[in-house]
């Protein structure tokens, strides 16, 4: 008999006073993992009667007094922040997903990609270090705000971090691990976000050949149909033969890889056909018959998969783009290399460049030249031959022009254009007077 009242147990429920002149409800129940006496507190605000908070708390009574199978999640009365990451890491198939070997397709489903997967343990395992023993019911807004602002880390990562606590506890809420009806992150501010850390740079089509000079193949191959299609490197690097076709001169843009795995786009707006220009058809045709391909358009000699982006953006993007200005140490001119190897710098990397070149670079604007300013680089020459906006959005595959607006920037030439028949306009009309 005690057996089953324990199985079917209700708990008791009783109003309280409070200190303030209002009141709470103290729920009392038995933790059925370890039979030890347990109580909760709920707002006599926000449950004003009686069958209010009855009807609240049925959804628990009937979790707590049911009967779980061994496959079924076990039912944490009193959880902690740790509980709650091991069910999303569980729920969310992380291990697996990051387990996925590189050149291997991810399958078909809603599973997460394995960039995100990555990062989001990652993040986990920061926030288990220092949240990892707090009880859900303690989990203070104001805390969790003072963390992230003593986090050494980019406002930007911070936003993330915020997005994935957020998501955590609307995950808690369907677990039926915590009681409280709003989400207490979204009382946590987070300043900086939307600001860049620096503003994007765009080449000038002159800027973009001299880069295109200093690659060897294929990687001059690979930024030229970037900077011609506006891909991120993500999709350039997944890019199959049977995705291109030669006869109507277009090509589908499917898939994405990141660090070898091969997904899903980006977004479902990315997944679309785009126009091959035949100067660049020719380029990929010439390519075809050297490399004899017939899988990946780009694959790695050593691996026989997708080539990894950094090292090429480090070791020779980031570098062509230091050649953009001047050497004053042995008088290298834009667009060319260094010729003198100064400070043992010329034996490490592939395209020689001086230290002081790289410092100049960034005070020119070029010290960050990646494979995302060719993106920039594409919307920015969209806008100044006056293509349509909605044209730039659909070749840039974005979901909101505002977002489209965002890339790339006007040169100065454009710039002093436009502004100059804005200033004759003014002064002749001041001169009819």
């Amino acid at each position: 008999m005690k057996e089953a009242n324990e199985r079917k147990q209700k708990g008791s429920l009783r109003p309280l006073p409070l200190a303030n002149g209002r009141w709470s409800w103290e729920w009392r129940y038995i933790d059925p993992a370890t039979g030890a006496p347990r109580s909760k507190s709920f707002s006599g605000v926000l449950y004003p009667s009686q069958l209010e908070i009855e009807k609240h708390l049925e959804p628990f009574i009937e979790r707590l007094n049911s009967t779980k199978s061994a496959k079924e999640p076990k039912v944490i009365v009193d959880p902690t922040f740790g509980d709650l990451l091991d069910r999303f890491i569980e729920d969310e198939k992380l291990l697996e997903i990051k387990k996925r070997r590189a050149g291997e397709r991810a399958p078909e489903g809603d599973l997460l990609a394995w960039s995100t997967a990555s990062s989001y343990l990652s993040r986990c395992k920061l926030l288990r270090t220092k949240w990892g023993t707090t009880k859900l019911d303690k989990f203070k807004p104001l805390d969790f705000q003072n963390w992230l602002k003593e986090l050494k880390r980019s406002a930007k990562t911070k936003g993330h971090i915020k997005a994935l606590v957020s998501r955590l506890f609307n995950k808690a809420k369907l677990f039926e691990m915590v009681w409280f009806l709003e989400n207490p992150v979204q009382l946590v501010e987070v300043r900086g976000i939307s600001k860049r850390s620096r503003k994007p740079g765009v080449l000038t089509f002159e800027q973009f050949w001299l880069i295109f000079d200093l690659l060897k193949e294929p990687y001059n191959i690979m930024a030229l149909v970037e900077q011609c299609a506006g891909l991120r490197v993500s999709e350039l690097l997944a890019l199959r033969w049977t995705a291109v076709d030669f006869d109507r001169l277009c090509m589908k843009i499917e898939e994405g890889v990141v660090h070898g795995r091969i997904g899903q786009v980006k977004t479902e707006y990315s997944k679309d056909e785009l126009p091959l220009d035949p100067d660049v058809a020719t380029r990929l045709l010439e390519l075809k018959r050297k490399s004899k391909g017939t899988g990946l358009i780009f694959p790695s000699p050593i691996t026989g998969y997708s080539y990894d982006a950094s090292p090429i953006q480090q070791d020779w993007i980031r570098r062509a783009g230091w050649c953009l200005v001047a050497c004053p140490e042995c008088g290298a001119v834009p667009g060319v290399a260094c010729t003198v190897e100064h400070r043992g710098r010329g034996k490490k990397f592939n395209i020689p460049v001086h230290g002081c070149r790289r410092e100049l670079a960034t005070e020119n604007g070029f010290g960050s030249v990646g494979w995302h300013t060719f993106r920039h680089t594409y919307r920015t020459f969209l806008g100044e031959l006056k293509a349509p906006l909605e044209v730039q959005k659909a070749l840039m595959r974005q979901a909101d022009i505002s977002t489209t607006l965002k890339y790339g920037q006007s040169s100065m030439e454009n710039q002093r254009t436009a502004n100059t028949m804005v200033v004759r306009e003014i002064l002749i009309r001041r001169s009819q007077k």
